[in-house]
């Protein structure tokens, strides 16, 4: 199929070559072999009259014509993509659609969780997928890898619709055998302690490090970092370390776990949790189900 004398299948391999910069990696992306997909470069260098790709030192980059498509190019992809995938109805009793969100595991423990029990029940054929963020946000929302993303709102992507989902707030929690602290925390006797973190190499810094390091420098002292909030209540058991972690989900913890919620005598910051989809499924029944599904579960979660 032409349009233009352009072979519209090759919007494809140029929306993976803009993305990539490298034969070998749209390549791989597209299933196709790498000979393929030199011939689809070279096809595109002769309709769009410019090398598109081209070698600078030992790296790929784009010409300045190559760069100006990457949006457009993209964007023409994810409306087709959108038109294809979009269901004209929805059926939540009888579809066997397949999600997947990234959110992490505090999300995945306090709302999350209750959700699953939720669809078995209204709609027993979706099934979900949930990924920790890998560092490729924007990119896995924008090419349809994922169908939401929740976040903290300093993370919110303005290219594409939000929703608030929930709010929190921060907790203090130590083992309730560690006698280094009382029942409050002054700020200066808070700074003294040691702390458990969360902290990973592909999600970035935590709101909260993030929030702190704003304000006060990286002035305490940090004796763990782990990539998982959930693990951080654990790192805490047997020590006289301490951890502040989210409110909701330090209360998971207090009927389960010989640990104790400490109240600091200063501010610790609010935490807002938005849901972000891609733009072009706004239109998508089942986009709109689920979104609508989790907007209600989370307003059921007890206040903070």
């Amino acid at each position: 199929m032409r349009y233009r004398r352009l072979d519209l299948n090759l919007l494809i391999a140029l929306d993976a070559l803009l993305s990539d910069k490298s034969v070998t990696k749209a390549a791989t992306r597209l299933n196709m072999t790498q000979p393929a997909m030199s011939g689809a470069l070279a096809r595109l260098r002769e309709y769009f009259e410019d090398a598109l790709v081209i070698q600078v030192g030992r790296q790929m980059e784009l010409t300045p014509l190559a760069q100006s498509l990457v949006g457009p190019i993209h964007d023409v992809i994810m409306r087709i993509d959108s038109v294809i995938a979009t269901e004209p109805s929805f059926d939540a009793t009888r579809s066997k659609r397949h999600f997947r969100l990234t959110a992490s595991d505090y999300v995945i423990r306090v709302l999350l969780h209750d959700v699953l029990a939720q669809m078995q029940r209204d709609a027993p054929g979706v099934t979900f997928e949930f990924r920790q963020s890998s560092g490729r946000v924007q990119e896995e929302l924008e090419s349809g890898e994922v169908d939401f993303v929740i976040g903290p709102e300093i993370d919110v992507m303005p290219e594409h619709p939000k929703e608030l989902l929930f709010e929190d707030g921060y907790s203090v929690l130590a083992w309730t055998g560690n006698t280094s602290v009382g029942e409050q925390l002054s700020f200066e006797e808070y700074m003294t302690q040691k702390h458990v973190v969360f902290r990973s190499e592909h999600r970035g810094t935590a709101w909260l490090e993030r929030w702190f390091a704003s304000r006060y420098g990286d002035a305490r002292q940090v004796d763990v970092a782990a990539p998982s909030f959930v693990l951080l209540p654990h790192l805490v058991v047997g020590t006289d370390r301490i951890t502040t972690i989210q409110t909701r989900l330090a209360q998971t913890f207090l009927d389960t776990m010989p640990v104790r919620l400490i109240k600091p005598s200063f501010e610790l910051p609010k935490l807002v949790e938005i849901l972000q989809w891609n733009v072009h499924r706004d239109p998508d029944p089942a986009i709109r189900w689920l979104r609508t599904a989790l907007k209600e579960r989370a307003a059921t979660l007890p206040p903070v």
